[in-house]
């Protein structure tokens, strides 16, 4: 038995590393996870250990699973990047889903559509290995839930079942500017809504889509997301990576003022037309439908619920060498890690 460490900056990494706790308790392994900054307050249920900075140093893990950006360069093992959402353009690759931050020795990516960039990167900055493994946080939209969907999408009672979802990014959220339309259609009682904001969207938006909750609609937290992707029949969104989590179900999507829209998305601009969309989006044209396929497939395309099981593969034969010798960490690398260093008031070695 090892013991490996989970790492996580932010609420949403939950999700994320919850099947692969799963799949390394279910190894036989010794799991504990380190949380700081946003999601200082989030949980691991036990047996999972939430533990501090001195004990994570002290664990001196066989390795350590990141859902963040970052991971602190102190602790022992290799790092292991599993990202924190799909690449959904909010920025150029420079600054967003393809940065190289050069704190990492393996990359787990999702499927063909970042598994190629990675891998052209990894040829100019060989100090990272690249395995295509699939996500860790859809492990469960593929494997029984034991229920969990059907008792979330009960209360429809037959009804068609909405999935409204917001990035946090300001200039980006379609949260502000829907609401009063999703307020009409949940007050009409045709479909049933499932409702949740990212956990950064102000607290104020927070409160008015929770006030919605009733007979007609429910505010679902984050830990739920997946839970509710799987309940629900039609994502309405913007430019969150709940999109791509959404159409790898090879489920419609309705998204306003997407910042990239593309050929599997019902992108719209006027608040008003919602009614319309959402017409759509329940009959679906073959065109549509095809192209919801084609991106899944490229994003996605394993659909057995085992990514967890490839991350803890791959992450054993990067240790076994099987995955080529790494360079060294570049420059830019070093100073991020000393930067974490002072943040964190770590200066132990």
């Amino acid at each position: 038995m090892a013991d490996y460490l989970l790492f996580a900056t932010e609420r949403y990494a939950v999700p994320i590393l919850q099947p692969l706790a799963d799949a390394l308790q279910a190894a036989g392994h010794g799991v504990h996870a380190w949380f700081t900054d946003g999601a200082a307050q989030a949980r691991l249920p036990t047996p999972v250990r939430m533990i501090g900075l001195r004990e994570a140093v002290a664990l001196k893990p066989r390795a350590v699973f990141s859902a963040a950006n970052t991971v602190p360069s102190f602790l022992t093992g290799p790092k292991v990047q599993l990202f924190h959402g799909f690449n959904v353009e909010k920025r150029s690759d420079e600054r967003g889903h393809f940065r190289v931050r050069g704190l990492f020795d393996l990359y787990c990516t999702q499927g063909p559509a970042t598994t190629a960039p990675f891998r052209a990167l990894a040829q100019r900055h060989p100090h990272f290995a690249v395995v295509e493994t699939g996500w860790p946080k859809l492990d469960p939209l593929f494997r029984d839930d034991g229920g969990a969907a059907a008792a979330l999408r009960a209360p429809a009672a037959g009804r068609p079942t909405v999935l409204f979802a917001s990035t946090f990014t300001e200039r980006l959220s379609a949260a502000p500017h829907l609401f009063d339309a999703i307020a009409a259609q949940i007050a009409r009682g045709e479909r049933y809504w499932l409702l949740t904001l990212h956990p950064k969207c102000p607290a104020e938006l927070q409160a008015r889509f929770r006030s919605l909750a009733g007979a007609n609609a429910a505010f679902v937290e984050t830990e739920q997301l997946i839970t509710a992707q799987r309940a629900a029949d039609v994502l309405v969104a913007d430019t969150t990576s709940v999109v791509s989590e959404f159409v790898v179900q090879h489920k419609p999507v309705v998204t306003l003022r997407n910042r990239a829209p593309k050929p599997h998305m019902l992108d719209f601009d006027d608040p008003a037309r919602l009614p319309v969309m959402l017409e759509q989006a329940f009959a679906p044209s073959a065109a549509l439908l095809a192209a919801i396929g084609d991106y899944a497939d490229r994003i996605h395309p394993s659909r057995d619920g085992r990514a967890s099981e490839r991350v803890l593969a791959a992450t054993e034969d990067l240790i076994a060498g099987r995955l080529g010798k790494l360079a060294a960490k570049p420059f830019a690398g070093r100073v991020r890690a000393l930067q974490m260093r002072a943040r964190l008031g770590y200066w132990g070695w």
